[in-house]
């Protein structure tokens, strides 16, 4: 027979050979890990949602971070869950805040770990959400005048980047200008450029014990089914002065990691949030998949469709996997 095709599997045919020429790879160079510290003490408590996953508490936390640096993990995302809570969320932005006291002991301890600082309210508020609350109204420009201070402490205690979650319009200028006029020019902004206002963040918000007391986030965060409102966001924060760009939730929105890789040149975040992480722990658990396989084929999409880092809960797991297959 006279047939003409090509013989793409010539480069499939060994481990060896497809490692070759593998066009994406994942280290733990890629990996933001994050940490729930918890204010109090004796505490380290597996989220029931997200096992493996644990809220620490600052006497823990050396224990944590020793783990973590023997993984070769290089950044960790701090959330802080306080032991008082009020209507201003006032404990995001004191200067002894459980925030700032974990980001202080890691840069003294671990000054080559990165501390990238959520930047939020949610978690420090009595109504759970990410800003100033009128009613049942969230206010946008009031609630800038407390993220500003909020960043500004994180500054103060050492952190190397501030991560700005709350989706209020302005946010990164008014985080950019603020830092910049108390001396903080140099410390970079990853801002939650594109947020959904996903179901996927159910398990987060009992690590975070931030969930909203009343309605829900989605007149600040964005509308699972818009694309080009993306871009808008995008622009915006890039215009604003933002150094990277995250995409969350991250495989439900694929699309929007290329959209956001292809039309800007900074380096682009993809936020594997809790949601991703739970439902594949609970098939595995339940022996309905290879957790293993399905996870880092998981994290080899989001790379190829564009993301420069992961922020994942999977992190240490990845990265075991990964030596496995040196």
């Amino acid at each position: 027979m006279d047939l003409q095709f090509s013989r793409h599997r010539r480069l499939r045919s060994s481990a060896s050979m497809r490692a070759l020429v593998r066009e994406n790879h994942l280290k733990a160079e890629d990996f933001i890990y994050p940490l729930f510290i918890y204010e109090g003490e004796n505490i380290r408590k597996e989220v029931s949602s997200m096992p493996g996953v644990f809220q620490v508490s600052m006497d823990n936390l050396q224990a944590e971070m020793e783990d973590i640096v023997a993984h070769g993990i290089k950044a960790v995302l701090l959330f802080g869950i306080p032991s008082e809570k009020d209507e201003c969320g006032t404990q995001a932005f004191h200067d002894h805040g459980i925030v700032q006291e974990a980001t202080r002991f890691i840069k003294e301890k671990y000054p080559d770990v990165l501390v990238v600082a959520d930047t939020c309210l949610c978690e420090y508020t009595s109504h759970g959400h990410c800003g100033v609350v009128e009613g049942e109204k969230i206010l946008n420009d009031q609630s800038l005048d407390l993220l500003v201070k909020t960043a500004i402490a994180q500054a103060k205690a050492g952190a190397d980047i501030i991560a700005p979650s709350n989706m209020m319009d302005g946010f990164v200028a008014a985080i950019r200008a603020g830092l910049d006029e108390a001396g903080f020019t140099e410390i970079p902004i990853m801002s939650y450029a594109v947020k959904y206002a996903s179901a996927f963040y159910g398990p987060f918000r009992e690590a975070a014990e931030g969930a909203p007391q009343f309605g829900d986030r989605k007149t600040y965060q964005m509308d699972p089914a818009n694309r080009m409102e993306a871009f808008r966001e995008a622009e915006s924060d890039v215009a604003e002065g933002a150094d990277f760009l995250i995409v969350k939730p991250g495989m439900p929105y694929l699309d929007i990691v290329r959209d956001i890789k292809n039309n800007f040149k900074l380096p682009v975040v993809v936020y594997n949030v809790s949601g991703e992480y739970s439902m594949i722990k609970a098939a595995a658990l339940n022996g309905w998949i290879d957790e293993k396989k399905t996870v880092l084929e998981m994290l080899y999409g989001m790379k190829r469709a564009g993301a420069d880092l992961i922020i994942t809960y999977a992190a240490k797991d990845a990265i075991r996997w990964l030596k496995e297959e040196e």
